[in-house]
């Protein structure tokens, strides 16, 4: 089995390494700068458990030295694709499958998902629906992220909690080859749950990302002091039923109440939010995939998303003004 995982950072450098320790699949990674150096000299290295092993790894700063895959994981950032899909073509085959680790709403949504918006095109995460041609969404596996990983340093990964990444077709069909691909990572150390509804998962992890994301960047927060203050609170919570109107309203199935979902990210404690990271670092912001996709998405459904209009107008001018914002 051909991998490579297009994106070697925090979680494509630690789902690289467990496979590549593992050493059942051919995996290479495709990096660059002094990732890639460190890599290329040392090896790829992970703290887990505060032990440290060596990946051996093929790396690249081409996809085209690495010829057509059976699986291809997009491990980078979500606003990030569009730019690379000419970097990524060489990797795609007649069969190759594409795994898609990005947070937030993904561009295929819409495929095979049934309903009046079948086929729909997603404007904030696809512009002119140039990933949708590119890369074709009969190729998608989708999966929901879990493991907490840290890039301590050039070439060396520390894994923080959690093992999971789940997997599903956009059809919710259980095919042979997530079935392959899932078997895998399980053998290497992974826990990888392959769901008949992975938009329901997805939205799970959506809903606190849409609401904490963007408040911890406005106000410099924590998660448990957004969740301890009763007026950010009050927003997110809003925010989070605003969504979850939209969410239903696409068939989506929320297993837990907003409460409960609030409770759960107060308990995560003093954590700041990627979203918060990025603008401390003068990065570009998930903005788009976190946020303008779900106001989308409610104006495609007809929800009111008054709320969320409100913090997306602020954390967009505040992102802009910081130059950590890519429109398109």
């Amino acid at each position: 089995m051909r991998i490579t995982v297009f994106g070697a950072g925090a979680i494509g450098g630690y789902l690289a390494a467990k496979l590549a320790i593992a050493g059942r699949v051919d995996l290479s990674i495709v990096a660059r700068g002094a990732h890639l150096e460190a890599i290329k000299a040392s090896g790829l290295r992970l703290i887990e458990d505060r032990k440290e092993t060596v990946a051996s790894v093929r790396a690249a700063a081409r996809a085209e030295e690495l010829g057509k895959q059976d699986y291809v994981v997009l491990a980078l950032k979500a606003h990030s694709l569009a730019p690379a899909l000419q970097e990524i073509a060489p990797l795609l085959g007649e069969g190759t499958a594409v795994v898609t680790m990005q947070n937030g709403v993904p561009w295929w949504y819409f495929y095979k998902a049934g309903g009046a918006l079948e086929g729909a095109r997603l404007d904030a995460v696809d512009p002119d629906g140039k990933i949708w041609e590119a890369i074709g969404p009969e190729r998608v596996i989708g999966s929901v992220v879990y493991p907490a990983v840290e890039v301590d340093a050039p070439g060396l990964i520390r894994h923080v909690e959690g093992t999971r990444f789940s997997l599903g077709e956009p059809s919710g069909e259980k095919s042979e080859r997530v079935i392959a691909l899932a078997r895998e990572m399980v053998k290497a150390g992974l826990q990888a749950p392959v769901r008949e509804d992975i938009r329901s998962e997805i939205w799970v992890k959506l809903w606190g990302n849409l609401s904490f994301n963007p408040i911890s960047a406005l106000t410099g927060s924590t998660l448990a002091a957004i969740v301890a203050d009763e007026g950010t609170r009050a927003v997110a919570r809003s925010m989070m039923i605003e969504a979850q109107a939209i969410g239903e309203s696409l068939g989506v199935r929320f297993p837990v109440s907003v409460d409960r979902r609030i409770k759960g990210a107060g308990d995560v404690g003093e954590h700041k939010t990627s979203m918060l990271q990025d603008l401390e670092r003068g990065r570009p912001m998930e903005i788009d995939a976190l946020v303008s996709a779900v106001q989308e998405l409610g104006r495609l459904t007809g929800q009111p998303t008054p709320t969320i209009d409100s913090v997306l107008a602020l954390v967009r001018r505040l992102a802009i003004q910081r130059g950590c914002y890519r429109e398109g």
